[in-house]
């Protein structure tokens, strides 16, 4: 029965109108690992665009202190 299973598709919560931006680092804690690691395109649903746009706003969070390196 699992091979049947098929799991919902994560829609992109930026493309459906949420902004992103690296001053507001309770946002950016989602997309983060415990270890401060970025977390993958197929773990956060967004889309290519987009997790770029992520990646470049932890960056720009971490530059300034407000969320750690990857430890």
């Amino acid at each position: 029965m699992a091979e049947f299973y098929r799991k919902k598709k994560k829609i992109c919560q930026l493309c459906a109108g949420r902004s992103i931006n690296y001053k507001n680092p309770e946002i950016l804690r989602k997309y983060i690992n415990e270890k401060g690691k970025i977390l993958p395109r197929r773990v956060t649903g967004a889309c290519a665009k987009h997790q770029r746009n992520i990646a470049m706003q932890i960056k720009r969070a971490r530059m300034i202190a407000l969320l750690p390196f990857s430890k």
